[in-house]
């Protein structure tokens, strides 16, 4: 799950991470009233209003100002409120933002960038870090690979300062620099593992001109399966800004992420559900999701799984890959006639059965007299449905 900006500062300050003061708008007039409050303590006020969305590269596309008179913050919020931000993470759709924050403005003197995530190579919290601060990771790791630090903390210690020291070293801080980085990534860290986090990403990390250490923007992604734990957490769940069908996904205990291409893939297990996308793309196809049914499938869970494969529109065909193991193919075939029927399916659908009573599963599925096709086999489905996809295309 991820959250705003605004938010992620939020919990990171309770831990001591230090961040700007600033405040959430949801009109102009909201965001007057912060930078006013903000301005009590300025010299020379100087505000930062950023856009609000679940993306990155938000300056790029004209979602973060940094303006020096109330009568500018003003105006750059109600330009952002409402308008339809376009980031390289968005696509070009882009997200509609409905809120801006304001804060208070930085003098900064270094960008770089620091993060916590868990790398599956090592099975540890690893830190990540860079004197490449403001630019995209991605593409630091693509053009200068080499200035990306890494140092995976083993869970039994946790992050010692000597770790904090060799990451502050690295990037070249000096001095009072070097305790205010040890200070602030030991509230990182412990904020990273209280919350049960995936990923606490600070891009930028500056450094000010009075050598304070401090998070100009914050990412934090939580770990689905430990929300449970964390009711004030999820209750930051902003669904704006997801994905309306896999949020419907999820209510109804399903696993789905949306892809970009044309043939709807609908099986139980993940370790399955790979497999069936690369042998689709193996015979020409490309997937248009990842859904996992799981292995308690019924009825009414593969009738919403239908509904939600077919809300994509770029859809032109469907393969149901089953094995069942805990759940019987005579169950699944049922579900699947009857979400046929009820969503009036109009494109090929091709199933393949496995395991427990797939004889049983393939009779029920025959005598439908619906336009099913049956796959003997992983690979026969699969190019059974892309041949099916594509002689509809033509």
């Amino acid at each position: 799950m991820n959250i705003h900006e605004y938010q992620a500062k939020s919990l990171l300050k309770k831990y001591g991470v230090a961040v700007p003061r600033g405040g959430v708008a949801f009109t102009p007039a909201e965001a007057v009233d912060v930078a006013k409050a903000l301005a009590l303590d300025l010299k020379e006020p100087v505000w930062v209003v950023k856009a609000q969305i679940h993306a990155g590269g938000r300056g790029k596309g004209g979602g973060v100002k940094v303006v020096k008179a109330l009568e500018s913050v003003e105006a750059e919020a109600r330009r952002m409120i409402g308008m339809n931000l376009v980031t390289h993470q968005t696509g070009p759709a882009g997200q509609k933002v409905q809120k801006v924050y304001v804060e208070e403005g930085c003098d900064i003197k270094r960008e770089l960038y620091l993060g916590l995530l868990i790398d599956r190579a090592t099975s540890r919290v690893t830190v990540m870090a860079s004197t490449e601060g403001g630019m995209e990771i991605e593409e630091v790791a693509a053009s200068h690979p080499e200035k990306i630090m890494k140092v995976a903390i083993d869970p039994v210690t946790g992050l010692q300062p000597y770790h904090a020291r060799q990451i502050a070293f690295g990037l070249g801080l000096k001095d009072k620099q070097v305790g205010k980085c040890v200070s602030f990534l030991q509230a990182m860290y412990a904020a990273f593992i209280d919350l049960d986090c995936s990923i606490v990403e600070i891009n930028p990390l500056v450094v000010t001109g009075k050598d304070q250490v401090i998070a100009l923007d914050a990412k934090m992604t939580f770990d689905d399966n430990a929300l449970f734990r964390h009711t004030d957490i999820e209750e930051m769940r902003d669904e704006s800004e997801e994905d309306p069908a896999e949020i419907l996904a999820g209510k109804n205990g399903l696993n789905y992420v949306n892809l970009d291409g044309t043939i709807g893939c609908m099986v139980n297990g993940a370790g399955l559900a790979m497999a069936t996308m690369d042998i689709v793309k193996l015979y020409g196809g490309s997937p248009a999701n990842f859904l996992d049914v799981g292995g308690g499938a019924t009825k009414e869970r593969v009738t919403t799984a239908f509904k939600i494969i077919l809300s994509d529109k770029n859809v032109q065909g469907i393969f149901v890959n089953i094995f069942g193991g805990i759940m019987r193919c005579d169950i699944i075939a049922e579900g699947i006639i009857a979400a046929a029927k009820e969503v009036q399916l109009h494109v090929p659908l091709v199933v393949r059965l496995e395991g427990t009573n797939v004889e049983l599963g393939k009779k029920i599925l025959a005598e439908s007299g619906l336009p099913i096709l049956s796959g003997d086999n992983l690979a026969d489905g699969a190019e059974k449905i892309v041949k099916a996809v594509m002689k509809k295309a033509a």
